[in-house]
């Protein structure tokens, strides 16, 4: 799975893993799993989603690369 990208181009299966392993992000930081949603599913830019989310561009970066790393892992764990 890459990040970010269009969701049409990812696979049914990969969509579904990314569901489910965005709500569990969302069970530990909302903020995060939103900033994912924005990106991912909404197609907005890093600074397009900090100002829908009202928070700085470096604060929405620091989320989006934690975010990132930690729904990779989750997903490449589940695969294992």
């Amino acid at each position: 799975m890459r990040l970010p990208g269009i969701a049409a181009k990812e696979t049914r299966e990969d969509l579904l893993a990314l569901d489910e392993t965005l709500d569990r992000l969302a069970e530990e930081d909302p903020m995060k799993a939103e900033l994912v949603k924005l990106r991912f599913f909404g197609g907005l830019s890093l600074p397009e989603a900090a100002a829908a989310l009202g928070m700085p561009e470096r604060t929405a970066r620091r989320h989006w690369t934690f975010a990132r790393a930690w729904l990779r892992d989750a997903v490449e764990g589940a695969e294992k």
